[in-house]
Parts: structure tokens; C-alpha cells; sequence
């Protein structure tokens, strides 16, 4: 598997839920396979991740009545994730949100692109 960067960050206030942002943060953007936790498990996600062609790679929610199945092996590859996030909390600025502004907030969160790989 290619190294894997973010490559879409989108802000919103700390009460909302992730979840309602994810279709405009996978909109557009091409990929193999959308891995997500089960926080992500809706039918709206699910049939906008395979409108795009892209592979469902997330985890169905106990509650689920028809429970999809899913690649595990490739679910295990979201740990990448999970330790740039974790990694980027280390930086006290961004774990305490000092910048209140969004602009700063995301000046600071995006991090370059690097060419080299």
C-alpha cells in the first residue's frame, strides 16, 4: 500500500458529530477504498462512498439490520490515521485549540506536501 497523507481537512464546532461531515469530506475524491470506524456506518456514507467506486471499508454497527461485510485486513491499515492524529495531539497547540479561528487553526493543522515520496 502507498504511503498515505490526508489530503481534505474540514472544521466544524466541537458538539457536532464527524459523521455529518463526511460526505463533503470524501466528495470528489478518488480512491480505492474509504476506511472509516463504525461511527460512520450510515446508508447516506455508504451509498456516496460506492457512488464515487470506491471500495466500503467500514465496520457495521451492532443496531445494523442487514450488516454488510467488509475487507478486516484492509481496516487494519486505518491505524495510520489513528497515529497521525494521535501524533498531531501531541503539539499542545492543537490538542487545546488555542487558535479559536479556523483559519489559524487549519494553518497550523495542514502540513505540506511532501514531493520526495
Amino acid at each position: 500500500m502507498p504511503w498515505v497523507n490526508p489530503v481534505r481537512l474540514i472544521g466544524g464546532p466541537g458538539q457536532q458529530h464527524d459523521s455529518t461531515q463526511a460526505e463533503d469530506l470524501i466528495d470528489g475524491i478518488k480512491a480505492q477504498a474509504v476506511i472509516a470506524d463504525k461511527g460512520y456506518d450510515t446508508n447516506k456514507i455508504e451509498a456516496k462512498i460506492a457512488e464515487q467506486g470506491s471500495e466500503v471499508v467500514i465496520p457495521p454497527k451492532r443496531n445494523r439490520k442487514s450488516p454488510r461485510t467488509y475487507d478486516k485486513e484492509l481496516y487494519k491499515k486505518r491505524n495510520l490515521i489513528q497515529r497521525f492524529f494521535a501524533k498531531l495531539k501531541q503539539f499542545r497547540q492543537v490538542a487545546t485549540r488555542y487558535d479559536k479561528l479556523l483559519v489559524n487553526y487549519k494553518g497550523f493543522v495542514n502540513l505540506p506536501r511532501s514531493s520526495s515520496r
